[in-house]
């Protein structure tokens, strides 16, 4: 059961430190938060004595203008008008600091720096930016005992040669160690730990979870993104707003660690929902499923395996959109990627749902502008042009699927059957990393049948396509799913693939207010399904990572890995 909420403002609640992380834009009341503070910008003077744009932005931290920086600034090629700090070389980001901080004091040991901007800087901003990752912000507190963490201008921190990002000359790695005792933990243990933190309760609006919020997390992120199945910006501030107001907190912006924050019941996702509740008996349910379902075996190269790989959207629908990059052309990189590596390493058969006519089966380096041509595998082709509807061309990929699994089922072991669709997510800016959904058996139908069409002329759907799951298979098909989802989270974090922070394997897609399994996972009669979200367009680092080939790459690899390691004897 999912609420439905009041349309509300957007904004970001942090605890404490606030996080340097993007803000939603719009209006928030006046009597609960105050405006933003506006960015500042200074000129930074270049080697060559030009001068580039550095800026200073509330939430979102330090971007540096990208038009006339030169390359050696550069971690690597960037498009785009603003390339944000972790963007930069080691070089351009101490040329950042420096410009934009002309007061802060770089010795052997040590980097003294001095609070310009109180409005705009924080305690997490400091550490995210001085020493690689605002989750130290505690650290550089501790070294700097007698600072409060209301910032005035003028004040000054230390930040030792310990604690320093090794990319500024100091000796901490860009990466930080967990955080949180949750950190590493499988699903099931995370979800556990996750709802041991909650409490019940009543109030005049009725029953609600109780969170105390811990140092450093977030209301949007750390409550509403991880209690709930909101990801989306609208759905998540909409719900922060729904939130604040029920727990009495007024400054969001300041929320002190140990606030009792207010979950609506009716809000809470699956895994979180009270005792005797049905949701939470389904959810268990699934779990003792994933406890007694056996490990498949074929070994590293995947003898006797059907994959199938789905690029989503594509041609006239090239999906979300955000911070100069796009869903569908980068997606179908990936894809073939994929598809490259399992070809040359396994003997698995695999086949492609979609083509894009002008890359072919092909990688890319370069992806200058969308491409408008793509079409479903289909007999005949179905291009994906306008001219046919969008909506049957998601259908046309399970119908398509199901024909090619039930082929291979006549021969080989209907177990060893994987599809996965791949597609890049255009959440809450605050989200980062990859997620991955799976086929809720609630939320699966017995049976449905996607009718035969004179409209759209393919063999597939000459006679329609019928789909029936029974209840054990609806069960069985979740658990496989999630102990696939699980294989491969871990081998994309061994390859230093960012992984959604707090519930990154779901069971359901929420949507203005609407809760449904994705059609092309929902009807498909693979044994084990998933639908990638590889990554959050509206994150600016995220987008950042989908621009480049060597990121992708690597994401297609640690794909590869896991689909080994499910499948490993």
């Amino acid at each position: 059961m999912k609420l439905a909420l009041p349309v509300c403002c957007g904004l970001l609640l942090a605890a404490c430190a606030p996080a340097a992380q993007p803000q939603a834009a719009s209006a928030v009341p006046a009597q609960t938060q105050a405006p933003a503070p506006a960015p500042v910008e200074v000129q930074g003077r270049l080697p060559d004595g030009s001068a580039a744009a550095i800026r200073l932005v509330f939430r979102q931290g330090v971007q540096v203008e990208t038009a006339q920086l030169p390359a050696g600034f550069l971690a690597r090629p960037f498009q785009g008008p603003w390339v944000p700090f972790a963007g930069l070389s080691p070089a351009g980001k101490r040329w950042a600091l420096q410009a934009l901080f002309p007061d802060d004091s770089w010795e052997p040991e040590q980097v003294q720096h001095r609070v310009r901007w109180p409005e705009l800087e924080s305690v997490w901003l400091m550490a995210s930016l001085f020493t690689g990752h605002g989750q130290r912000y505690d650290r550089l507190q501790a070294v700097n005992p007698s600072n409060p963490e209301k910032l005035a201008a003028g004040d000054l921190w230390v930040v030792p040669r310990v604690l320093l990002a090794e990319d500024l000359g100091g000796e901490q790695q860009a990466t930080a160690a967990a955080v949180q005792p949750e950190e590493g933990m499988d699903d099931a243990a995370r979800l556990a730990a996750y709802r041991a933190m909650l409490s019940f309760g009543r109030d005049d609006q009725g029953r609600y979870a109780g969170y105390r919020l811990r140092k450093g997390e977030a209301l949007y992120s750390s409550v509403v993104m991880r209690y709930t199945d909101q990801v989306d910006p609208q759905g998540v501030n909409e719900l922060a707003m729904v939130i604040a107001r029920r727990s009495g907190i007024e400054d969001v912006r300041g929320i002190q660690p140990g606030t009792l924050v207010k979950i609506p019941v009716e809000a809470l996702a699956d895994p979180f929902q009270p005792e005797g509740s049905r949701a939470l008996a389904e959810e268990r349910e699934v779990q003792a499923e994933i406890r007694r379902t056996p490990r498949l075996a074929a070994g590293a190269r995947l003898k006797g395996v059907r994959i199938v790989l789905d690029a989503g959207h594509g041609g006239i629908d090239k999906g979300a959109s955000a911070n100069g990059v796009w869903e569908s052309d980068y997606v179908y990189d990936i894809t073939m990627r994929v598809r490259r590596l399992l070809v040359a390493a396994s003997d698995a058969r695999v086949s492609c749902t979609t083509s894009n006519p002008e890359v072919g089966f092909n990688v890319r380096s370069r992806i200058p502008a969308p491409t408008d041509q793509a079409e479903v595998l289909t007999t005949p082709p179905f291009p994906n042009d306008g001219e046919n509807p969008i909506a049957v061309s998601v259908h046309l990929r399970w119908v398509l699927a199901n024909q090619w699994f039930a082929a291979f089922d006549r021969t080989g072991d209907a177990r060893k059957t994987l599809f996965i669709s791949f597609h890049a997510d255009s959440l809450h800016p605050s989200a980062r990393g990859t997620m991955v959904y799976v086929p809720g058996a609630s939320l699966v139908p017995a049976s449905f049948n996607f009718p035969a069409s004179r409209l759209v002329p393919v063999r597939e759907l000459a006679g329609g396509a019928r789909v029936r799951f029974s209840a054990a298979e609806r069960l069985q098909d979740e658990a496989h799913s999630r102990l696939f989802g699980q294989c491969l989270l871990r081998t994309l974090q061994s390859n230093r693939v960012l992984v959604h922070d707090d519930r990154p394997i779901r069971n359901v897609v929420l949507r203005g207010g609407q809760s449904f399994v994705p059609a092309v996972i929902r009807y498909n009669r693979a044994a084990t399904k998933v639908l990638l979200e590889v990554l959050n367009l509206t994150n600016p680092d995220d987008a950042e990572n989908l621009r480049n080939p060597d990121w992708r790459e690597r994401f297609a690899q640690a794909v590869v890995q896991g689909i080994q390691a499910y499948y490993r004897s």
